[in-house]
């Protein structure tokens, strides 16, 4: 199993973002650890406690969050969910919060991988996102990262962003890269409603790149990354070899995962025909009463045709695909036997490969993957 911590808590909330996270409420991270610690318990309660194989906290802006505080939080989770011998443990920060403090305190509590939020290399396209670093923090936080003994640095980086042009991307890439990391994420800007990013563009005031030049910076992230060393194993993710992300990779198989903290989703159970999905309250209040009543809690059961679709569905994010063996031992059946005519039909136009029993995007394909799933779900 795996377990993710959310930390809702960060210094200025980014202009893009609808994650569940507040600024300003920097008083209550003692209520908050209290509330998670608690929550842990009553999961350990109710499945059992046991040992994960990877841990990933996020956010919100985890290195917001005061070494000493943390070290409470994570031992307590810890006494019932620790980290397995060689488990994988993703911490998020953001350049300008990371601490020497907040480093050692995780590396100490088993951290062995950190995910910094770069972004962009340009000031005026980080100050358009709302974001509170420039590079010179960036550069500060990769170099105290490795001198408190991080090996494995993952970096992201954000395209298609409003006044975003391809040579500004090629230089954000470029930086990256200068700084050796590991591990690269490259995500396409969402505009999502409700937030102030969205309301700019609605309004006129900001306009996104056009499609065929956020199509070129993901081509160019591809082709400059893997010249660079770095292999393209998911859509939006790349690394050298042995540091592809495990915790995320869980996710693309259906490995059953524990979420603990405001808003965050468990799978618990997947035995390829059923999971059960259990999503937390977004808000403090709701969050507050699922942790005293043991109640609350958004529920889903994926099961049938909803599960095999979620295993072609996540599957194709991969570049190793969906192996035929795989789905027939998750399923009972050969995965042509609900898909085998849209599928075909998909690798007849080029959008599909079928190579080796296992069935993978082509580069075209990738580019209009959301089109691909609705056709494979009709």
């Amino acid at each position: 199993m795996e377990l993710y911590l959310h930390i809702p808590f960060c210094r200025s909330k980014c202009r893009y973002c609808d994650f569940t996270s507040w600024s300003g409420r920097e008083n209550r991270m003692e209520d908050y650890a209290d509330l998670v610690i608690a929550e842990a318990r009553e999961r350990a309660d109710a499945i059992g406690s046991m040992a994960v194989e990877t841990v990933f906290i996020g956010g919100g802006t985890p290195s917001t969050v005061p070494a000493e505080t943390m070290k409470r939080l994570l031992d307590g989770v810890f006494r019932y969910f620790p980290p397995a011998g060689g488990a994988e443990f993703t911490g998020e920060a953001n350049p300008g919060t990371l601490t020497k403090a907040w480093l050692d305190v995780m590396i100490g509590t088993g951290m062995n991988r950190l995910s910094l939020g770069m972004q962009a290399a340009q000031p005026e396209l980080l100050r358009l996102l709302g974001r509170i670093h420039g590079m010179e923090d960036v550069h500060a936080s990769v170099d105290m990262a490795r001198a408190a003994g991080i090996r494995n640095l993952s970096l992201d980086l954000m395209f298609g962003i409003p006044d975003q042009t391809e040579a500004l991307w090629q230089e954000s890439l470029e930086e990256a890269v200068a700084l050796e990391p590991e591990h690269l994420s490259c995500y396409g800007l969402i505009p999502e409603e409700g937030t102030p990013l969205k309301r700019s563009l609605d309004s006129g005031e900001l306009s996104l790149p056009e499609e065929e030049t956020e199509r070129a910076m993901y081509d160019e992230a591809i082709r400059f990354l893997a010249s660079r060393g770095y292999a393209q194993y998911e859509i939006s993710n790349f690394a050298r070899p042995g540091y592809a992300c495990r915790h995320n990779i869980g996710y693309w198989r259906r490995v059953p995962y524990l979420g603990l903290g405001i808003s965050a989703a468990s799978m618990l159970t997947a035995d390829g025909e059923t999971a059960l999905r259990q999503t937390n309250p977004h808000t403090w209040e709701g969050y507050e009463a699922v942790i005293r009543t043991g109640r609350g809690r958004e529920e889903e059961t994926v099961t049938g045709e909803d599960a095999r679709f979620e295993t072609l569905m996540l599957g194709l994010r991969m570049n190793e695909g969906v192996s035929e063996a795989e789905y027939r031992r998750a399923f009972g059946e050969a995965i042509t036997v609900r898909y085998g005519d849209r599928l075909e039909s998909l690798r007849a136009r080029g959008l599909l490969l079928h190579e080796k029993g296992v069935w993978k995007l082509t580069r075209r394909g990738m580019d209009i993957q959301n089109s691909i799933l609705v056709e494979l779900m009709d």
